[in-house]
């Protein structure tokens, strides 16, 4: 007797469902393949077997957007109620087990980083038996997993202005500062005025970058308007960029901490900067937290001492102007 309950089973996997939920979510074959770290041809070839499996067609493709078909709208529902389930299990298993052993999913943002795995590294030299994943990007997609419910917690510059119910905290500084190659005219100067830096060449950030954003108003709410003479996905990219002498930037602090003292980086001493910033640690409102993700948040607090004192360093290392001026 055929039994289509035991067809799926046999045939079809959990990565398939995973494959197929980021494609829904994200309404992109290409997008869900960079976000699962897999080639476009295998998340195509996952997509076929799984349609094949179900005896209908989950995707449509119109002009160059991607639309879920009738069984995949379907399909959707069943998943997330299915991956929710199983989030819910994982979560009831580590109680279970207290901090003996454990698993956390945690997304940041690209500057965060910098910070990032030395944190996790010595949250598990506390606790041996926690495994992580951590997935970097920039602020747009980290709102997306956000309002997904992707991961257990999320470090981010800013909480979001759109409408996202969330719990965060604050556990640490992030200043920006302007900074320039440290043979810059400007890098030995005092109070220099915005409108200053407005006529040197900038390097941004990409559209989507939170930095780029606060930047931006910034000199709008001086009536000013910078003159953008490149935009770069990366900090590390922008920093090289100034290493070549192209033009200014503004970077958060923790972009610089391994900058040594004979660094060729100069923070500059600009009127209103730095902009004082502040990392935050959120997650859904009304998400259930697991033993490991209540303790990692409270580990943040502690760790968020350290990471100002290090701040506090890196600004001594950079800083060109003479006090005594």
């Amino acid at each position: 007797m055929f039994d289509p309950m035991l067809n799926l089973v046999r045939h079809v996997s959990l990565r398939q469902l995973q494959v197929f939920e980021a494609i829904a979510r994200l309404k992109s074959f290409t997008k869900a393949a960079d976000e699962l770290y897999l080639t476009q041809p295998t998340v195509s070839t996952q997509i076929k077997r799984l349609s094949d499996a179900i005896g209908l067609p989950l995707f449509e493709q119109i002009g160059r957007q991607v639309h879920l078909t009738e069984a995949g709208r379907e399909l959707e529902v069943a998943v997330k109620e299915m991956f929710g389930i199983l989030d819910r299990f994982e979560m009831k298993v580590a109680d279970l087990k207290g901090l003996k052993r454990g698993y956390l999913r945690l997304c940041v943002i690209s500057t965060a980083k910098y910070f990032a795995p030395e944190v996790l590294g010595r949250f598990c030299q506390q606790h041996a038996g926690v495994d992580v994943s951590l997935k970097v990007t920039n602020r747009d997609r980290v709102f997306e997993r956000l309002l997904a419910n992707k991961d257990d917690l999320y470090i981010l510059g800013q909480t979001p202005d759109r409408e996202i119910d969330l719990c965060s905290r604050v556990f640490a500084p992030n200043p920006l500062y302007v900074v320039a190659h440290r043979d810059h005219p400007l890098a030995r100067e005092r109070a220099i005025p915005l409108a200053r830096i407005a006529e040197e060449h900038l390097i941004m950030r990409e559209p989507g970058s939170g930095i780029r954003d606060v930047v931006l108003q910034t000199f709008e709410r001086a009536g000013l308007r910078p003159h953008v003479r490149m935009e770069l996905g990366s900090n590390e990219a922008i920093k090289h960029a100034i290493y070549g002498k192209l033009g200014l930037s503004i970077l958060s602090l923790h972009t610089l901490t391994q900058e040594g003292a004979r660094s060729q980086l100069a923070l500059l001493d600009v009127a209103g900067f730095p902009l004082q910033r502040q990392w935050h640690v959120a997650h859904a409102k009304g998400k259930e937290l697991s033993v490991v993700t209540s303790a990692f948040i409270e580990f943040l607090d502690a760790e968020g001492e350290q990471l100002t004192r290090q701040l506090d360093k890196t600004r001594a290392r950079l800083t060109r102007w003479d006090d005594s001026a």
